[in-house]
C-alpha cells in the first residue's frame, strides 16, 4: 500500500539526497561521520498559507524541485523505509536550478 502525504498550510515533504559515502580520496564514511543532508527533492506541496481575505498565497516551490534547506530544520519521518522531511516553506533556502 503506497502512502501519499498531503502537507497542510505552507509545508512541503522533501526526500533528502544522501551524500557520497566515499570521499574523493577513497575514504569510506560511516553513518556517524556523515553530515546531515541539506539538499533534497520536493515530493509534495501544501496549498500555502491564507492571506487576510482567506485566499491561498501560492507556494514558490513545486513537486520535483530540488531545494536546499536549513541543516536542522523540519521534522524527520520514516515511511516505507524512506527518510522524509516535513518542512515549512520558510525553512527552504533556495531552489537548485541546472543551467
Amino acid at each position: 500500500m503506497a502512502i501519499h502525504l498531503k502537507p497542510l498550510g505552507s509545508r512541503v515533504v522533501v526526500e533528502p539526497l544522501e551524500q557520497e559515502e566515499v570521499t574523493a580520496g577513497g575514504i569510506v564514511l560511516p553513518d556517524t561521520a556523515k553530515e546531515k543532508p541539506q539538499k533534497g527533492t520536493v515530493l509534495s506541496v501544501g496549498p500555502g498559507d491564507r492571506d487576510d481575505t482567506g485566499k491561498y498565497i501560492p507556494m514558490d516551490v513545486k513537486v520535483g524541485d530540488v531545494v536546499l534547506f536549513a541543516k536542522y530544520g523540519g521534522t524527520e519521518i520514516k515511511i516505507e523505509g524512506k527518510k522524509l522531511l516535513i518542512l515549512r516553506e520558510s525553512d527552504l533556502l533556495a531552489i537548485v536550478e541546472n543551467k
